[in-house]
């Protein structure tokens, strides 16, 4: 196991841990008139809340994988700003409670969309800042990667990144368009993951899974 195995075994805890705690906000119908077909269907905000939150996790986490396959060194800052990228990772099952619970709630909503929008926007910061710092001299890749070929490749990610405060602002317009723009953006980073560039690859051509 090279430097960085622990810190990323760790890593794989908290991502399971996050995934699972999904699900459990999703809680069994109580006895209704309706019929127990209605009851679950009252529930789409539960639903919803937890397929776009375990597509964010998910995908995020394939995407850490990707990265810390070249990851050969740790030091103190990467572990540091790893911690804070997980802690977001690890706090998302309470937004997500909060958008199944008041997703239908007039004013409510735009309250927990917001709630919502802002964990992404402070999560896209750290994902990108860990990023930035393995780019920044490249000391913590293995030999096979090209620092500068990734330092580009950071420039043309952030900018996708500018569409999670923008989530922020629609989330007072509409919050089921705001959960709705987040598994979107979701499925966006699942097909366009952060490419590590190789030394001596054709133009264009990066490690992928």
């Amino acid at each position: 196991m090279n430097e960085s195995g622990r810190l990323e075994a760790f890593s794989d805890g908290v991502f399971a841990i996050a995934t699972t705690l999904l699900i459990l906000e999703i809680k069994v119908p109580e006895h209704a008139g309706g019929g127990l077909w209605g009851a679950l269907g009252d529930q789409w905000p539960s639903y919803a809340a937890y397929v776009v939150s375990f597509l964010v996790i998910g995908i995020m986490w394939v995407n850490h994988h990707q990265i810390f396959r070249f990851v050969v060194r740790v030091d103190r800052t990467l572990m540091f700003l790893n911690l804070l990228l997980l802690m977001t990772v690890a706090a998302l099952p309470w937004p997500a409670a909060l958008m199944a619970e008041y997703l239908r709630e007039g004013s409510a909503s735009h309250a927990a969309a917001a709630v919502y929008s802002g964990l992404m926007v402070v999560m896209a910061f750290n994902y990108h800042a860990l990023w930035w710092h393995l780019t920044r001299t490249g000391h913590l890749f293995d030999d096979s990667v090209d620092t500068v070929a990734a330092r580009a490749v950071t420039r043309r990610f952030a900018l996708g990144s500018l569409a999670y405060p923008a989530t922020v602002a629609l989330s007072f317009v509409s919050a089921p368009l705001t959960l709705a723009v987040h598994g979107l953006l979701a499925v966006y980073y699942g097909f366009n993951q952060l490419p590590v560039p190789l030394k001596g690859a054709a133009e264009g051509e990066v490690e992928a899974l």
